[in-house]
């Protein structure tokens, strides 16, 4: 049996062919249609796009949710379309792709990235980890809410789990949360809300 061998494309051809319906990831010249999301996948975006949105206009913070913008690592030929991504934009003026491909490059235009974790979750846990600390995003969150993924990342017996990946002298720092334990965000230092707060959204309770 032969497997055909998919093209190699560039972020160039990437971004010119992407269509406006659906979505799409480009990783190391491959493109990848992301799998639509579940009710609760979605739910937990919504609810968490919510929340942050609140905290940092509370700060003053010059921070905004986009729709469709993609985050590319420098020196590869990949771009990933995060669940969640709060750019800051007093940096955009900087990002050389922002304008006419609305991609950021820089981990000083991220200031936290959210992956809700889907059958794919290695994808959250190796590739995208590597990626975002490649670039510098200064915190990542992986919402496990579904507990799929790896016992290593998880735990024994597996758990519904968050991961926060901080940035720390250029390596990610990882500390999980579970059940009530309240969140530490390093971005949202007072964010009121408990791990078992985000998964209730995912699971509709």
């Amino acid at each position: 049996m032969t497997q055909a061998i998919p093209k190699i494309v560039t972020f160039q051809e990437f971004v010119e062919w992407k269509p406006d319906g659906g979505r799409y990831e480009l990783r190391n010249g491959v493109i990848v249609e992301m799998a639509q999301p579940l009710g609760g996948h979605e739910e937990i975006t919504g609810f968490l796009a919510r929340k942050l949105t609140v905290e940092f206009d509370r700060l003053n913070l010059p921070y905004f949710i986009p729709k469709q913008a993609l985050v590319k690592p420098p020196l590869a030929e990949s771009a990933y379309s995060p669940d969640v991504l709060i750019l800051n934009s007093a940096n955009l003026a900087d990002e050389p792709l922002w304008k006419n491909e609305s991609t950021v490059t820089q981990g000083a235009s991220i200031p936290l990235v959210i992956e809700v974790v889907s059958t794919n979750w290695r994808d959250d846990y190796f590739i995208k980890a590597s990626a975002y600390e490649e670039i510098g995003i200064p915190e990542y969150w992986i919402i496990d809410y579904l507990a799929l993924g790896g016992k290593r990342f998880i735990g024994n017996p597996k758990q519904a789990t968050i991961s926060i990946y901080s940035l720390v002298d250029d390596e990610y720092q990882i500390s999980q949360f579970r059940n009530g334990d309240r969140i530490q965000s390093p971005t949202f230092a007072e964010l009121n809300l408990t791990a078992e707060q985000i998964f209730q959204a995912g699971l509709g309770i």
